[in-house]
């Protein structure tokens, strides 16, 4: 089967959601220009990331120089765009990859499909590899072989709006333990911190 690469050089919308009850959401990132959309779904964690890195980008490009509105800056607060229904997922995404076009003056993200090597990776990830920072990655030409890829181009202060919607969307969860920073459950939770151990 061919590799399918969908494009979105603006996209009408980019957005992160989640499906489900907390603790037991599933996250997506779905993009959509005109009637196409795109949802691929994601890891709460990737959600996070993703978020940190394109803050830390957007803040970069501003002691660079870069004139991004104010109002995405400042704004008054994260707006949670809702994921358009019914939300398919076209992959699950391995690899997230962020870079700056400095051209365009635009954020570029791609999200690739998981692959058997990022399956691999994950059962070595005790194995800390240094990263490179981020908006410093160099996007590779488009080929015919591999992983199905979503990549959505956008103007600094649309990327600011994603990265409070992401933001707002991972806080949504399940609240944490005031004490230990685990998880709270409805049905109960088992604090190390009061109980003295964990075993």
């Amino acid at each position: 089967m061919p590799r399918r690469i969908f494009s979105f050089d603006p996209p009408d919308r980019f957005v992160c959601g989640a499906v489900g009850q907390p603790g037991q959401r599933t996250f997506f990132l779905q993009a959509s220009k005109g009637r196409q959309i795109v949802s691929v779904a994601l890891e709460k964690a990737q959600v996070a990331v993703l978020a940190e890195r394109l803050a830390t980008l957007l803040l970069a490009l501003r002691e660079r120089g870069v004139e991004l509105a104010d109002e995405a800056l400042l704004g008054e607060g994260p707006q949670v765009d809702p994921l358009q229904e019914p939300v398919i997922e076209e992959f699950r995404v391995g690899t997230l990859t962020l870079a700056w076009d400095s051209e365009r003056e635009q954020v570029v993200i791609e999200a690739r499909e998981i692959t058997a090597a990022d399956l691999e990776d994950e059962e070595a990830e005790d194995e800390e590899e240094e990263e490179p920072p981020a908006g410093l990655t160099v996007l590779q030409p488009d080929t015919t072989d591999g992983p199905d890829m979503v990549r959505v181009h956008l103007p600094p202060a649309d990327a600011h709006a994603f990265v409070s919607g992401a933001v707002a969307v991972v806080q949504a969860g399940r609240p944490p333990c005031p004490m230990c920073g685990e998880p709270l459950e409805p049905t109960g939770h088992f604090c190390a911190r009061r109980n003295g151990y964990t075993h």
